[in-house]
């Protein structure tokens, strides 16, 4: 019979939570590396190879995957015979894991976590609380597993009540299609099937704790039911072309995981939760022997790759115009040189208000580019930690405001625009760049300077004014409104149908 101390348990899940932010898990590495080398589609390898680079990067600097550091779910099996020798409760003990976790001055973690989600969003400063899910098992040990949820694939969580004779796939196939790129592919899809509503939810999401394993399912065949759908969604997934960031390409998916539960005769409730590239979970048990810490992956795991960004285009974008923007071409990529704005939802909020009232805002956007951002927290000699971008079309029902009112040339950010979006960037001869989600350290790594220009108390939702060289960045929308997002999947849907039809797509 195990004895579980407190500071054991809240040790362990620190350290895990800190492990995460910088080790992707070697099944994704695997994977991704295995995709990358079939790739076909420029735009997608591009993608793909920022993704590994960077991860590459963040093992070695121990510093995260991803400026989005999650909100953290911890997932629990206790032993009905399990002691604590405690005074928190369990989900105390979780948050006072991740309290420590995310406040480590070594490799601070971004703070994401807002109480009063309808109401005021204040923003709790240190991550929690978390999520704690709890199932009482048989034995003696605690059986812990944490992962860090990127708000841009849980934007993406689906949930459907299907008839009975509906069709899983079908609808699987119908759905994903309407979640964009903001899920940041290539990833996981996890689903849950069967049970309640909040059951195929956390089915669903459990799933995705499970290693990636197609290739090897592939070879041996399925063996009952949910692994032959696994296959047939993967399959059908990955032929829709949409491929890394929805560019367009051959691999969307590196795996589809699926978990049933008996349910209601009456109902057949599916939920799907999509897994991002900066994909992040350990698990662990709590034997009573003391803090669990976990075994540092092989660096001989990653690929050796190098990010060639000889052949891009330079823009300046201290002098760039409008008639310069013109001439770029969609699916080009170009390294940004100067001084860069950034904005996201608060601010954006701010600014519009501000102008609906006749104020002036406190900074001149005038032939300037916006960074959708929210950074981590720069340590040691760090201009700025992890920038990764975040999804733009949250930023969509500002963005005509924006370009007309202020003078605003372009935005930077991740994923695709909606079709409003892209009416207001054409009518404006703007454009649109997309930077890759998955990429934050790679991306950091080119900001030179940084300040906070304004909104200093909107935390890490302020608006900065970065100073940068040679950041990568892809032409998603251009100044005649033209978006890869749109060509890219559809060209490679096309191409997958013609030339690799009946050719399983292996990631």
């Amino acid at each position: 019979m195990a004895t579980i101390r407190q500071e054991d348990f809240i040790q362990s899940v620190a350290d895990a939570l800190q492990y995460i932010s910088y080790y992707h898990p070697v099944d994704y590495i695997t994977s991704l590396g295995r995709a990358y080398e079939r790739e076909e589609s420029p735009a997608a390898k591009d993608a793909m190879a920022q993704i590994l680079v960077n991860s590459r990067m963040c093992a070695e600097g121990h510093r995260p995957i991803c400026q989005d550091t999650g909100i953290v779910t911890v997932f629990l099996k206790i032993g009905m015979d399990v002691r604590w020798d405690a005074t928190m409760t369990v989900q105390e003990m979780a948050d006072a894991g991740v309290r420590r976790a995310y406040l480590n001055p070594d490799n601070t973690l971004r703070a994401s976590i807002l109480a009063d989600p309808a109401g005021a969003r204040t923003n709790t400063k240190d991550n929690t609380p978390a999520v704690v899910s709890v199932e009482m098992v048989r034995g003696g040990e605690v059986e812990v597993t944490v992962a860090a949820k990127g708000g841009g694939s849980e934007a993406k969580s689906k949930f459907m009540m299907l008839n009975p004779s509906d069709s899983v796939v079908e609808w699987v196939l119908k759905t994903v299609p309407t979640m964009g790129a903001g899920w940041c592919p290539p990833g996981m899809l996890g689903i849950g099937i069967g049970g309640t509503a909040e059951k195929a939810m956390l089915l669903a999401k459990e799933s995705l704790m499970d290693p990636i394993d197609m290739r090897e399912l592939l070879d041996r065949g399925p063996q009952n039911g949910l692994e032959k759908m696994r296959i047939e969604i993967y399959e059908k997934v990955n032929q829709l072309g949409i491929g890394a960031q929805g560019l367009g390409g051959l691999t969307t998916v590196l795996d589809v995981k699926i978990r049933d539960y008996p349910t209601h005769a009456a109902n057949l409730p599916v939920a799907m939760i999509p897994n991002c590239a900066a994909t992040r979970h350990a698990h662990f048990v709590l034997d009573g022997s003391g803090a669990v810490a976990l075994e540092p992956p092989s660096l001989k795991d990653w690929p050796e790759l190098t990010y060639d960004v000889s052949s891009a285009r330079r823009v300046n974008l201290d002098t760039v115009t409008r008639a310069e923007v013109a001439t770029w071409k969609p699916g080009e990529v170009v390294l940004l040189l100067g001084k860069l704005l950034t904005g996201r939802d608060a601010a954006h909020k701010r600014m519009t208000e501000m102008l609906n009232r006749g104020e002036k805002l406190p900074v001149d956007f005038t032939n300037r580019f916006i960074y959708y951002v929210g950074p981590v927290d720069p340590v040691r000699e760090e201009v700025m930690g992890p920038a990764g971008p975040t999804t733009a079309t949250r930023m969509d029902k500002f963005t005509r405001q924006m370009l007309e009112e202020t003078g605003l040339l372009g935005m930077i950010g991740k994923a695709e625009r909606g079709p409003a979006a892209v009416e207001a960037i054409r009518d404006n001869h703007a454009v649109y760049l997309m930077a890759v989600g998955g990429a934050a350290y790679l991306v950091s790594k080119a900001i030179r300077a940084a300040r906070v220009v304004a909104f200093e108390d909107l935390g890490m939702e302020a608006i900065y004014e970065f100073e940068v060289e040679d950041m990568p960045v892809t032409v998603a929308v251009d100044s005649q409104g033209t978006s890869v997002h749109e060509t890219g999947p559809r060209e490679w849907k096309a191409r997958i149908q013609s030339e690799f039809a009946g050719v399983p797509i292996l990631a």
